[in-house]
């Protein structure tokens, strides 16, 4: 039987719908949770046989930047080692694309403890998602790729983003009443002065205007305009 799982027939995919009743029988033969798991089945990975029988199934639960492996149901117990090979490959594959950085489990199965799998220390233990449901296993994390700062998730970068333009949005209305009371103190200033300088044109206007030197002598302009006569100055 082992020998059949290794020819090309032999297809490791993503669980559909169509599975569902035969993952079923995987789950209750394995004694898990099959009300709770077919709720879930698209977390599964499975392996299809020659005929369309599913022969395993392996789920991987994700939360945020972490993943979960779960559930191993095998239909033949003899096939099980051989088919977690598979299924761990392809689930590698599948928490690379989704940009993982750990996987965890509390499989404690000789198999597992070969792949890389190590206990978590308590320092890392505080970063398991709380999503992560199990039994008080101990559990094990497999580093997929270094963890360089936490994520951050989509509805934090949003509530920085409208905090940003909040911040944003406060400061142009501040610096617009600063220009609108620098405005207003010009346009004081040049009524003032526009009030000044009318006052004062008004004023002169007004102001009577002084007399010539000649108007201090009233028959000075008689003596200008008066014909001057030789026949004055000879007579005797």
């Amino acid at each position: 039987m082992i020998g059949a799982m290794t020819t090309p027939n032999l297809q490791v995919r993503r669980a559909t719908i169509e599975d569902l009743q035969q993952l079923k029988k995987l789950w209750q033969q394995e004694n898990l949770p099959g009300q709770d798991l077919e709720k879930r089945f698209k977390e599964f990975q499975v392996v299809e046989g020659e005929g369309g029988e599913l022969l395993g199934g392996l789920g991987l639960q994700i939360a945020g930047h972490e993943g979960r492996l779960h559930s191993e149901a095998f239909a033949h117990a003899e096939q099980a080692d051989a088919l977690r090979e598979k299924l761990w490959e392809r689930t590698r594959i599948v928490a690379t694309n989704f940009g993982l950085v750990r996987l965890w489990t509390q499989f404690a199965t000789p198999f597992w403890n070969q792949t890389g799998f190590d206990y978590a220390p308590a320092e890392l233990l505080s970063k398991l998602p709380g999503d992560f449901a199990g039994d008080p296993h101990p559990w094990r994390f497999f580093q997929l790729k270094a963890e360089v700062a936490a994520p951050i998730s989509l509805d934090k970068e949003f509530a920085l983003f409208k905090e940003a333009e909040k911040e944003r949005t406060e400061q142009m209305f501040r610096q617009a009443r600063v220009l609108k009371f620098i405005a207003l103190i010009v346009a004081i200033a040049v009524f003032i002065l526009v009030a000044i300088w009318a006052y004062l044109f008004f004023k002169m206007q007004g102001r009577p205007q002084k007399p010539g030197r000649l108007s201090r002598h009233p028959n000075a302009e008689l003596a200008i305009r008066a014909p001057v006569s030789w026949t004055h100055f000879l007579s005797p």
